[in-house]
């Protein structure tokens, strides 16, 4: 896994199991949410910010504004895949990241997805200015 600053892009790889799939074999469509969830997860803990930290101690949340799905290809029982996150843009209290679900050079699932910063009252809080630094000036 590598860490990401905008424009670059982090990688996770992911084993498909067979909890993941659907009766046919293949990756049920909801399941690609959840590794694009635990790819932007890891990204944010490589660069230093644990959900459970950024929650606890700095009192921020991320939840999902917008998600868009396009599904290309199925990935099958036992296919190692690579989520791929890259920082689009860095808003006042929003972040666009473009997610690839692959197989080796091959695009399977594109979702580009806006997360919402709030605080603990649901309202929206502006990112924490740490957090801001780390995704703008890590390099890749």
């Amino acid at each position: 896994m590598s860490a990401a600053g905008p424009g670059t892009v982090h990688r996770m790889p992911l084993r498909v199991y067979y909890e993941d799939t659907d009766a046919a074999g293949i990756v049920y469509y909801a399941n690609y949410l959840k590794f694009a969830e635990r790819g932007r997860t890891e990204m944010m803990r490589e660069l230093g910010f644990a959900h459970r930290q950024i929650a606890e101690e700095i009192g921020t949340l991320f939840t999902v504004r917008r998600c868009s799905v396009d599904y290309s290809s199925p990935a099958r029982l036992d296919d190692a895949l690579t989520v791929d996150t890259r920082i689009v843009e860095i808003g006042g209290a929003t972040l666009l990241l473009d997610q690839q679900i692959r197989r080796d050079d091959h695009t399977l699932v594109q979702i580009d997805v806006l997360l919402a910063c709030i605080g603990p009252d649901g309202r929206p809080r502006r990112l924490p200015p740490g957090l801001r630094a780390a995704l703008r000036n890590l390099p890749s």
